[in-house]
C-alpha cells in the first residue's frame, strides 16, 4: 500500500464560544494528528470551489475528480443501500421529518429529532411499502433517520426536492416549509413524475401521522416522524472516474455507493442499531466501531491494494446540532485511537497519510458552509523540517500546500505520487 485517505465529514468548523473562540479541532487534544502535522504539509480545500456551499455527495464527487452532472444523490444511496434499480427507476435520498400539517406544510424537525429508533423506523417502513399506487415503488430504511425511496418504471429526474434547504439552484432558503415536487422542464413525463410522487408523499403522511409509532411518541413528548423529505432524485448510473487499486472503508449508503461505482473494493460493517432515544450514544458506538473496523481491513488488506479511502461520517452530526463538546470528543476519540494507530503504521510501511474533510458544518450555523477545511499530507521520511503546526483550520491557511480545489487535491498533494 502507498497511502491512506482519511474524510473526516463535515470537520471544519468556526469559532466557539464555548472554546473561547476556538474551532472544535483547535480546542481538541490531538497528539497524533499534532505529530502527522508537524512533520508534514497543511493546506486548505474548498471541495467543489470556492463560495460553494457543497453537500456531501457533491464534495466526494468533486474531489475525487468527478463532474457534479454526472452524478445523483438518490442513485449512489440506494446503490449503497444494495437495492436493485433498473434504467427509468427514479431514485431518491429520504429523511423521516417532523411536520405540522399538510396544511400549514411547517417543517418542525427535518429529522424527526434524530430519535428514531432502528425498530422505529423499520416498523414505519412496513407500513409505507403497502400504500397503493399506480407504480412500483420501495422504501427502505437506512441509519437512523435515513431512507431511500425508488419509483420503478419510465420515470423523469428533471424535478425538484419537497425540501427548500436543498435546491439545484445551490440558494439556500431560511424557509422552513415543505414544497409540492414540481417539474424543471415542460415535458409531460416530468409532469407525471411530478404528480406520482407528491401523491405518495401525500398518502405516506396519512399513514405515518396516525401511525401507532407516532402515537407512541407523541405520548412521550417526542416528534412524530410523519412526514418524508425527499432530494437526490436520480435514474441514471453515474459515470465516475474509476480507482480500480483502492479499497473503500465506508458505511453509510451514500459513501458505500459512491465507492462501488467508483470501482472500488468495498469495505463496510452493519451500523450499530439504535435502541435508545439517546442519538449521541449510538454515533459514539458507531464510531468506535468504525475506527476499530478501519484497523482491521487496513492490518488484513495492505498488501492488496495501493491506496485506501476511509470515511468518518460521525463529525458531521455535532455541527448540524450545534454541539461543538460532542464535535470535539469524537475528534480526540480518532486521534486517540485511528491517528495514533495510522502514525505507526504509516513510518513502518511507508505509506502516506492524507486528512481532510469533505465540508465544513460549523455549530453556529447547523448547517454545510462554504468555509474551506484543513488538509494534511504526510510523507514517512521527509525532508520536511517540522514548520507546519497542527491539523486545524487557523493553522491551515498558513500552511505549505495553500489553497486547494477539490478535484486537484489528489494531485496538487502528491498523495498518487
Amino acid at each position: 500500500m502507498k497511502g491512506v485517505f482519511v474524510m473526516l465529514d463535515g470537520i471544519g468548523d468556526l469559532p466557539c464560544k464555548i472554546f473561547n473562540g476556538k474551532t472544535p479541532l483547535e480546542a481538541a487534544e490531538t497528539p497524533n494528528l499534532d505529530f502527522l502535522s508537524k512533520k508534514g504539509e497543511l493546506g486548505y480545500l474548498y471541495s467543489v470551489k470556492q463560495g460553494f456551499v457543497p453537500e456531501s455527495d457533491e464534495a466526494i464527487v468533486s474531489v475525487f475528480g468527478n463532474n457534479l452532472m454526472n452524478s445523483t444523490r438518490g442513485q449512489l444511496e440506494a446503490r449503497g443501500a444494495d437495492l436493485k434499480i433498473t434504467r427509468g427507476d427514479l431514485a431518491f435520498r429520504a429523511n423521516f421529518a417532523t411536520i405540522d400539517s399538510l396544511r400549514l406544510r411547517n417543517i418542525v424537525d427535518r429529522r424527526a429529532g434524530r430519535t428514531l429508533t432502528t425498530k422505529e423506523a423499520e416498523l414505519l417502513a412496513k407500513d409505507l411499502n403497502k400504500i397503493k399506487m399506480p407504480c412500483g415503488f420501495v422504501f427502505k430504511p437506512l441509519v437512523q433517520h435515513r431512507g431511500v425511496l425508488i419509483f420503478k418504471g419510465g420515470f423523469s429526474d428533471d424535478i425538484s426536492g419537497n425540501d427548500l434547504s436543498y435546491t439545484k439552484s445551490r440558494e439556500r432558503s431560511a424557509t422552513e416549509k415543505i414544497k409540492d415536487i414540481e417539474s424543471l422542464d415542460e415535458s409531460e413525463n416530468s409532469e407525471h413524475t411530478a404528480r406520482i410522487v407528491n401523491e405518495f408523499l401525500k398518502k405516506a403522511f396519512e399513514v405515518l401521522d396516525k401511525h401507532p409509532v407516532n402515537e407512541r411518541r407523541k405520548k412521550k413528548g417526542m416528534m412524530p416522524a410523519n412526514y418524508l423529505l425527499l432530494r437526490g432524485p436520480g435514474m441514471e448510473a453515474p459515470k465516475l472516474k474509476q480507482y480500480k487499486k483502492w479499497l473503500s472503508i465506508s458505511y453509510m449508503p451514500l459513501e458505500i455507493g459512491f465507492s462501488k461505482l467508483s470501482g472500488m473494493e468495498s469495505f463496510s460493517f452493519n451500523y450499530p442499531r439504535m435502541r435508545k432515544f439517546d442519538v449521541y450514544h449510538n454515533l459514539m458506538k458507531g464510531l468506535k466501531k468504525a475506527c476499530k473496523f478501519s484497523v482491521k481491513i487496513l492490518k488484513k488488506n495492505h498488501k492488496r491494494f495501493d491506496y485506501a479511502y476511509i470515511h468518518i461520517k460521525e463529525t458531521d452530526v455535532p455541527g448540524h446540532d450545534n454541539k461543538p463538546l460532542e464535535k470535539k470528543a469524537m475528534v480526540e476519540y480518532l486521534d486517540k485511537k485511528l491517528f495514533k494507530f495510522l502514525r505507526k503504521f504509516a513510518d513502518s510501511k511507508n505509506l502516506k497519510i492524507l486528512v481532510t474533510g469533505d465540508h465544513s458544518t460549523p455549530c453556529s450555523l447547523k448547517s454545510h458552509s462554504a468555509n474551506p477545511t484543513p488538509v494534511l499530507l504526510y510523507t514517512p521520511n521527509s525532508e520536511n523540517p517540522g514548520t507546519e503546526k497542527r491539523f486545524c483550520e487557523r493553522d491551515s491557511v498558513k500552511g505549505k500546500l495553500g489553497k486547494i480545489v477539490g478535484f486537484e487535491l489528489l494531485d496538487k498533494t502528491g498523495f498518487l505520487k
